[in-house]
């Protein structure tokens, strides 16, 4: 039986990206330090893995769980009195949905839906959205994400996507626009905390849909 076709992603290595063979992926890792990759079995899986932390993929043998909401509650090291956010997207792009749930018991505070977008977008917009939402209730509490290029993205105040604009992403451009303009206008006390994955398990405002 033929081998089946797999793509590796390269976080870090001699030149980032998807390689479509072993070989290529290798070239790209050989004599790198704190080197970071992955094989997946589709171009979809490889290209949402792309723009996602590599450390919710990299060095994590065992399958991740989803802590209960005691667990939450009972771990030092998390702020229960907090709020999570997190994205999902059906495809990258695909259809993209964001939402925002307090930390320990899971209660949605928002959710938001849009025929095109990307992960690192959603991710993006969640942040923004809590803020404001934290903000309009005088809410002092931190802000969970698992996304690094997210926070990034926040600190810059600039979404970085690379998701053209057209007449299927206008809509969303224009929420972006608007969540650009709320940081550059706007100024928080809340904290932004990154989410431990692969010592917590998922984010709570995870969709389970991995």
């Amino acid at each position: 039986m033929a081998k089946k076709n797999k793509y590796y992603v390269v976080w870090n290595g001699h030149s980032p990206g998807i390689y479509t063979s072993w070989a290529e992926c290798q070239k790209n890792i050989t004599g790198v330090s704190n080197v970071r990759y992955k094989g997946f079995p589709t171009l979809e899986a490889a290209e949402a893995a792309f723009e996602d932390d590599a450390d919710n993929y990299w060095g994590n043998k065992e399958a991740k769980k989803q802590l209960s909401f005691d667990d939450y509650d009972n771990n030092p090291d998390i702020v229960s009195n907090s709020l999570s956010v997190d994205a999902a997207c059906s495809g990258n792009p695909g259809v993209m949905e964001y939402q925002g749930v307090y930390t320990v018991s899971g209660t949605q505070v928002f959710v938001k839906k849009f025929p095109l977008g990307t992960n690192n977008i959603g991710e993006f917009l969640a942040i923004v959205h809590g803020l404001a939402y934290l903000k309009q209730h005088k809410l002092n509490i931190p802000i969970y994400t698992d996304s690094k290029i997210a926070l990034s993205w926040i600190k810059a105040k600039k979404c970085r996507s690379k998701l053209p604009l057209n007449h299927q992403t206008k809509d969303l451009f224009d929420v972006i626009k608007r969540a650009e303009d709320w940081l550059k206008t706007n100024t928080y006390s809340q904290e932004l905390l990154k989410w431990d994955t692969k010592n917590w398990g998922e984010i709570p405002a995870d969709f389970g849909r991995k």
